[in-house]
Formats: structure tokens, C-alpha cells, sequence
């Protein structure tokens, strides 16, 4: 049982520790001593970084080789586990549903060690994850993860999906939060929504990139006109700049401009794939008589425009992709290869990945969610230049204190914040926890609880 004003808690796949620091945040601000009494994390980088920011009493490596009884007891379980298919498909037979999974490892320490309660954090995903029926609430497996922890594990459990736009940062990043105790159902609703937007957290003054490809769209645009741009030439709209825009590849004509913002459209159009003799793919190679039927012209006139347009990379001329269906030993496959008994026609080349930038933000509105992968290539206005997002701005994305540091390549760093969680969100979540352990005498005598010790 819980020593009066001390809580202990463990750290599983643990990554910057931002369900600890968010825990410990609002105990610690009730007057509670905190004690980390074991860490798990695989990642060397993650570790370097847990190292640097946090005292550990057990630092543990691969929760799988964790045998129970090397584990210290403790009060809460706190841990962001990947979301993975259940071998009975979501059937609800505890052990037998999870067994190889991750959420195993949480639930076979749960039964050994019974703690207190748990605060567990996934992608939203999670929510529809392996569904029986298309309208069902829930799928499998999050109904088989809470009938575990409910009716096998004997906990009360409340689940809820937050978004960190709604508590202050200037970021929409969805995650379902599962809480749970061994007193009483932790209320999760509540919070009163609070809006930031990306000037907020921004630095200034800092370094500009330098390129070829900047130069390019500075000479182009003004940098307000950039404000919240995307840079991809397989999709369009108003917030989209195209490589032919800024002359990446080379200068383009008015009118090559107006013929290859008509072809990225017209290639989408169910129409060609019947005209063409394959199944409907979005994005199709058209050939010159069907590209001269939305373009009046001679055509030798467009001839030599697509010609100009092939040798400067802004299209390729190629097969159609045919759609291939194949019983394999795994079941049914499907997949895409270039019929070579259909006439060649000219597509579009580069998709969203590949410009140095592909994403310019806007001061006066918020950030994507941040993927390790995308992340790179997002860039911020900074005086009259761009520059990329810096490691201090990411962790402010995420409400991290300004005395946080990730002591690793930013590469590795931004991988980290990727797959890490909203301070302000965990401290809300711990402050309801609070609010349910002050009705037990025997756990907590506590101070007033904020609605969010943040």
C-alpha cells in the first residue's frame, strides 16, 4: 500500500519520460514525494536522454526480459505502449488474447504486482483498431485491453481521446489515454479548452537555410505569401505550391504551367482508367491524344511541350500500372505493376517527400502533428528567411519545461518527440487520479487539486 506522501511509480517504454514528467509535476505540486523506482527503454539515444534529464533508482532495458520479481513494488503503472493485433481477435480471454504482445508485458506485471492504478497512452487509433462491425465504437482490440483490465485485472477504468490542441499548444495531436485505479473511476472530462498558436513558441533571430530550392521560392514569393504553403506537384489547391511554380527544375511558359496543372487533375479522373483498359489508380499516365483533348492545341505544339517538360523531370512518360490480384499462401495479395501491352503515357514524377521542404508553417496558426519522418522537411518563417524547427521549439510543442534537454542528434531527437506525449494533457489526467485518491483516507491526504497543475 502507498506510504503516506510518497508515491512510487514505474516508467515503461518510457522515451523522454513525458508521462513521468507530467505525473510527477502535479504530486510534487500537491506536496507528494515522487520516486521513479524502475525505467524501461530500448532506445540507446532515449536512454542518453532519460540519463540526462532524470535521476532512475532501476534503469531496465527490454521490458521482455524483466522478470516480475525484479521489479520493485510501486503505486502506478505509467507507459505509451505500441498498438498491435491480438492473436484471438479480440475475443476477451485475458492472457490468451495478448500473449506476445506489449500490453502483455503491461498486463502480466499488473497481476504480479497489483499497484494502485496506471495511466497507458496510444495513438488514437487504438480506438478503431480491428473492428468486428464498421459501426461499432470500439474495435477488438480496445475492448479486449479493457475487459483485461477490468474484469481480469479487477481495476476501475475510464478512457478518453484528448487533443494537445485544446490545452495550450499550438499543435493537434490526438491520443486515447486509458486510466486506471483500484478505488474508483477516474473522471476524465472537464477540462475547459485553451488555444495557443505557433508564434507562441517560436524562436527568432535564428539562422536561415541557405539553398538553392529557398532561393527559388523567396524569388517567387514574399515570405507572408508562404504562410502555411505546402510543396508537392501531386496534389493542388489553394495552399499548395507546385516544383513548376518556382522553376525548380527549370523555367516553364505560362502555358506548360496551365498543362500541368490540368494533368495532376485530369490523371485522378475514373474516365481514363476505362479509357485506358485498367482498374482505377489515382494517378494515371495519359497520352498525348487523351492530354490533347483537354488541351486544344496542334499537336505537335503540345508534342513539344511535353517533350520540353519530360527532359526538364517534371513528367516521365510510362506504362499504366495494372492491378495484380494473387493467391499466395498468406491468402489473397494485391499490387501494382506497369502493363507493358498499354500505350505509354506522361504522369506527373515527385510526390510530397521529394523537395527539401515540403511544408512551410504558419506563425498565426498551429503545427501539424509531428512524424520523425516529416519533420525535416517542415520549415518556419524566421525574419525574412526559413529555417527548420528547432529541438527547443519541438519540445515546446509539447509543453516540455525550458530546462529539458535532448543531448542527441536531431535527427534521433526528433524521433523521440514524434512518438512522445503532451505534458499539459498527462498533468490534467494525474490531477483527476488525485481527485479520486483524496476520497481514500488510506491513500492521500492531499492539498486543494487544480482542475491542471500545468
Amino acid at each position: 500500500m502507498m506510504k503516506r506522501n510518497k508515491i512510487k511509480f514505474i516508467d515503461l517504454f518510457a522515451g523522454l519520460g513525458g508521462i513521468r514528467l507530467g505525473f510527477e509535476n502535479v504530486f510534487k505540486s500537491l506536496g507528494f514525494e515522487t520516486e521513479c523506482v524502475m525505467t524501461s527503454e530500448i532506445k540507446p539515444y532515449a536512454v542518453k536522454t532519460l540519463t540526462h534529464n532524470f535521476e532512475h533508482g532501476f534503469l531496465a532495458g527490454d521490458i521482455f526480459e524483466i522478470r516480475n520479481e525484479f521489479i520493485p513494488d510501486f503505486d502506478f503503472l505509467l507507459g505509451g505502449f505500441p498498438c498491435q493485433p491480438f492473436s484471438a481477435g479480440g475475443k476477451r480471454q485475458g492472457f490468451l488474447d495478448t500473449r506476445g504482445t506489449l500490453f502483455f508485458e503491461i498486463e502480466r506485471i499488473l497481476r504480479d504486482k497489483q499497484p494502485l492504478g496506471f495511466i497507458l497512452e496510444n495513438v488514437e487509433g487504438l480506438v478503431k483498431h480491428d473492428l468486428e462491425h464498421k459501426n461499432d465504437e470500439i474495435g477488438r482490440t480496445l475492448a479486449t485491453i479493457l475487459y483485461t483490465l477490468e474484469d481480469d485485472l479487477g481495476y476501475k477504468v475510464s478512457w478518453k481521446v484528448f487533443d494537445s490542441l485544446e490545452f495550450g499548444l499550438p499543435q493537434s495531436r490526438k491520443r486515447i489515454f486509458i486510466v486506471g485505479t483500484k478505488t474508483d473511476k477516474v473522471e476524465l472530462d472537464g477540462h475547459e479548452p485553451q488555444f495557443s498558436n505557433l508564434e507562441s513558441i517560436l524562436e527568432r533571430g535564428l539562422e536561415s537555410m541557405q539553398s538553392e530550392f529557398v532561393d527559388k521560392l523567396l524569388s517567387h514569393f514574399e515570405i507572408e505569401d508562404l504562410y502555411g504553403k505546402s510543396i508537392k506537384d501531386k496534389r493542388g489547391g489553394d495552399n499548395n505550391i507546385h516544383s513548376w511554380d518556382i522553376g525548380l527544375k527549370g523555367e516553364v511558359s505560362d502555358e506548360q504551367c496551365k498543362l500541368l496543372n490540368r494533368l495532376f487533375k485530369e490523371r485522378r479522373k475514373k474516365q481514363w482508367a476505362a479509357a485506358i483498359g485498367i482498374d482505377w489508380m489515382d494517378g494515371m499516365p495519359l497520352t498525348l491524344s487523351q492530354i490533347n483533348s483537354f488541351m486544344k492545341m496542334p499537336v505537335s505544339d503540345l508534342q513539344d511541350m511535353l517533350d520540353d517538360l519530360e527532359k526538364k523531370g517534371y513528367i516521365k512518360l510510362e506504362y499504366p500500372k495494372k492491378l495484380v490480384k494473387e493467391l499466395t499462401k498468406n491468402g489473397l495479395i494485391s499490387y501494382r505493376e506497369y502493363d507493358t501491352t498499354k500505350p505509354k503515357g506522361y504522369n506527373i514524377v515527385t510526390g510530397k517527400l521529394s523537395f527539401e521542404i515540403n511544408k512551410i508553417l504558419d506563425p498565426n496558426d498551429i503545427a501539424p502533428t509531428l512524424v520523425a519522418t516529416d519533420v525535416s522537411r517542415i520549415v518556419v518563417p524566421d525574419g525574412k528567411g526559413l529555417r527548420r524547427l528547432t529541438i527547443r521549439e519541438g519540445l515546446r510543442l509539447f509543453g516540455y519545461p525550458e530546462w529539458y534537454e535532448i543531448p542527441v542528434k536531431e535527427f534521433d531527437a526528433f524521433d523521440l518527440l514524434g512518438n512522445t506525449v503532451a505534458i499539459p494533457v498527462v498533468e490534467f489526467i494525474a490531477s483527476k487520479i488525485a481527485e479520486v485518491l483524496q476520497k481514500e483516507e488510506n491513500y492521500l491526504t492531499v492539498k486543494e487539486i487544480p482542475v491542471c497543475a500545468s
